[in-house]
């Protein structure tokens, strides 16, 4: 019970001091969006980067993606998400980079030029503009502008989750940790 105990007050001391560090929001909605987007771009770059070729086209079981396809994945989706915000039609589906991104050059590519399209959107993100409605992706109908940025950072957020265990799995310390 007193180990237990310990235990919880050092979780919760960690977890106090790790939201102390963070920088915070500019005290706006739109701000902890931006925030959010800022967070999880900068460990999918660096998870791009981190990785060597040869584990691009690791996968820990068949039924899963490998590490290479996570990326060309979140790329394409990226895309179609932050078109939504914009009010635009994707330039390119959510599936094209799983499809004809070969490579750890094109892969890192495609999401790079996927972040650099949206940070467009995101950077346009007010909390009046935020509350507008737009044509939600995937067929969700619709729904504030926020809505699919939200969803884009909660998607490679995700998937960032998929690309720590692969990591982990690889014997690797996943960007985010590393920081630490």
């Amino acid at each position: 019970m007193r180990a237990t105990s310990l235990f919880v007050c050092t979780c919760l001391i960690a977890m106090t001091a790790g939201a102390a560090a963070q920088k915070p929001a500019s005290g706006s909605v739109s701000g902890a969006v931006k925030q959010n987007w800022d967070s999880v771009k900068r460990n999918v770059k660096e998870s791009a980067a981190r990785m060597d070729e040869a584990n691009y086209a690791f996968k820990p079981v068949d039924s899963v993606r490998t590490f290479g396809q996570i990326l060309a994945h979140v790329a394409g989706a990226s895309y179609v998400f932050c078109a939504a915000a914009k009010g635009e039609k994707s330039p390119f589906s959510e599936d094209h980079f799983e499809k004809s991104a070969t490579g750890k050059a094109a892969i890192v590519k495609a999401v790079d030029d996927s972040i650099a399209y949206c940070d467009t959107a995101y950077a346009a993100l007010t909390d009046a503009t935020g509350a507008e409605s737009v044509t939600l992706p995937f067929g969700m109908g619709t729904g504030p502008r926020s809505s699919p940025l939200i969803m884009n950072f909660g998607h490679l957020q995700e998937h960032y989750g998929n690309l720590v265990t692969y990591f982990r799995i690889k014997g690797m310390v996943p960007p985010s940790s590393s920081r630490r």
